[in-house]
């Protein structure tokens, strides 16, 4: 594909993405570096989703065993596909090029977010109204740090969740400050 035989393509699916091997040498402190990576990326892929009309969801700069992944989430209202996906992957890759933001090698994925989407911003909390999702705290909030539960309303500084408790379904309220971590959740029935 345009000059990268090493790209690998997953089946299309829900959380498509892409692989492409990057080549650097060197190794830096883990949080510092990155922070600044992630950053970084988001500068990079900012105005080339504008420009395609999609949105970014998360970035991940990650070390799993010996490799380091670059992970860039993207999405639209309409979800994205295989060739969206690797449009972005490719021009990202140029841009990543010029600035070399990483001192080694790397793999760069992008992909949906798929199923279970992080709730990351304000904006991803008011968008998932009326959906099941999974909050993680970071302090006991009526003695649980854990939530699953349909989101019922979100005003900016709180989080309405209408959860089972023993059989019986009650409303949490948990303040935004006090999300750890937020996602949406599939239910199996």
């Amino acid at each position: 594909m345009n000059g990268h035989p090493s790209l690998v393509h997953s089946p299309p699916c829900a959380g498509d993405f892409l692989i492409m091997p990057r080549m650097h040498v060197c190794s830096v402190r883990r949080n510092t570096m990155s922070k600044k990576v992630t950053e970084t990326v988001e500068q990079l892929v900012t105005p080339i989703l504008d420009e395609m009309g999609l949105e970014l969801v998360d970035i991940e700069y990650v070390k799993e065993g010996k490799n380091w992944f670059l992970r860039v989430f993207i999405d639209s209202d309409d979800g994205v596909d295989i060739e969206q996906c690797g449009a972005v992957s490719e021009k990202l890759s140029e841009k990543l090029d010029e600035v070399d933001p990483i001192p080694h090698n790397y793999f760069l994925e992008v992909s949906s977010p798929g199923a279970e989407r992080p709730l990351k911003k304000a904006k991803d909390f008011a968008k998932a109204i009326g959906k099941h999702v999974y909050i993680k705290t970071y302090e006991p909030i009526e003695g649980e740090k854990q939530f699953e539960g349909e989101l019922t309303a979100f005003d900016g500084t709180t989080v309405t969740l209408l959860v089972k408790d023993r059989g019986r379904q009650k409303t949490v309220a948990i303040p935004y400050e006090k999300v750890a971590s937020a996602r949406l959740a599939v239910i199996f029935f």
